[in-house]
């Protein structure tokens, strides 16, 4: 192979003559070169995208570290409240149950029930086997068993306080029906229960009842709780109330100047039930008071001075 080199300053030329191993290693470079380009541009774009790929890997991990990271911040806040909930709740429940212990022992006096029936000032006593081993959580697993343990002394205290609440009640009720007391709030006895000097008549008479005198117009109260089973006008005693009590007693409150309740009413001890007056037959403003027990009239004497039963 020839190859001619023309000068172009001075019109000559040249001539070289290439073997076989030059020509090859002409053609080598002429291909070479451009093929080892296009291999190195691809290499290179390889590398290139395989970066991208991992810059854009990298970016989407961090991604997802971030919002674990935040959803972990939003569950340490929700837990955080959770607990500041439970703790104020334990707290509620402690003065809770302060307030049920001072009642209870209030109570508990006030009914004069005997030492050691109804004590709120102990824990309630709780036993039973162990269920099995397990590690408690100071802020999760230790607070819970105290809520449930404040919960249990709860359940006791509102136990004996039920049964206390029964226990008061029916003893309302006993004092209530009891006969106790003066049918009046102000006023003195002016006559007693038997034999006695006729204001009328001036012959010796039975007097089945109790006089009270006192000022015109003032209250005529019920001895007991009972249901009215007469109010109005009778024969001698002028204006009358008749009280049933139950167990046998009933008791009257006659010469009245006004009756407050009607037959069927339900009166409550201390109520007022009529007006103090001088109807029927009476010398001045007073009230007759009697008391029967089945059926027979009875001193009142005895229950006057009555007081609440212990």
């Amino acid at each position: 192979m020839k190859v001619i080199l023309i000068s172009g300053r001075h019109g000559g030329s040249r001539t070289l003559e290439l073997g076989k191993w030059s020509r090859a290693l002409l053609s080598l470079c002429c291909l070479g070169l451009p093929l080892g380009l296009v291999t190195w541009g691809y290499q290179a774009g390889q590398a290139s995208e395989a970066r991208s790929v991992r810059g854009a890997a990298l970016d989407e991990m961090q991604d997802e570290l971030q919002r674990q990271a935040e959803e972990f911040e939003e569950l340490q806040a929700l837990a955080d409240r959770r607990l500041q909930a439970m703790t104020l709740g334990l707290a509620e429940l402690q003065a809770r149950i302060t307030r049920l212990d001072a009642l209870g022992q209030h109570l508990t006096a006030m009914a004069d029930l005997e030492e050691g029936e109804f004590d709120f000032s102990r824990v309630p006593a709780l036993g039973g086997p162990l269920a099995g081993e397990f590690s408690v959580d100071f802020d999760s697993g230790a607070l819970s068993a105290e809520l449930d343990r404040f919960e249990a002394q709860l359940d006791d205290r509102e136990q004996q306080l039920g049964i206390l609440e029964s226990l008061l009640s029916n003893r309302h009720l006993h004092d209530q029906r009891r006969l106790s007391g003066q049918p009046v709030a102000k006023g003195w006895i002016s006559s007693r229960y038997g034999m006695r000097t006729d204001p009328f008549t001036g012959k010796q008479a039975m007097h089945h009842g109790i006089d009270f005198a006192g000022q015109e117009g003032s209250d005529v109260l019920a001895v007991a709780a009972g249901v009215v089973t007469w109010a109005g006008r009778r024969p001698g005693y002028g204006e009358m109330v008749e009280v049933s009590h139950g167990d046998g007693f009933v008791t009257r409150y006659s010469h009245n100047q006004q009756n407050l309740v009607e037959p069927g009413d339900f009166v409550r001890k201390g109520e007022t039930i009529a007006l103090m007056g001088s109807s029927g037959r009476s010398t001045g403003a007073h009230v007759h008071y009697e008391v029967y027990k089945h059926g027979r009239s009875v001193d009142p004497s005895s229950y006057l001075a009555r007081t609440r039963r212990r």
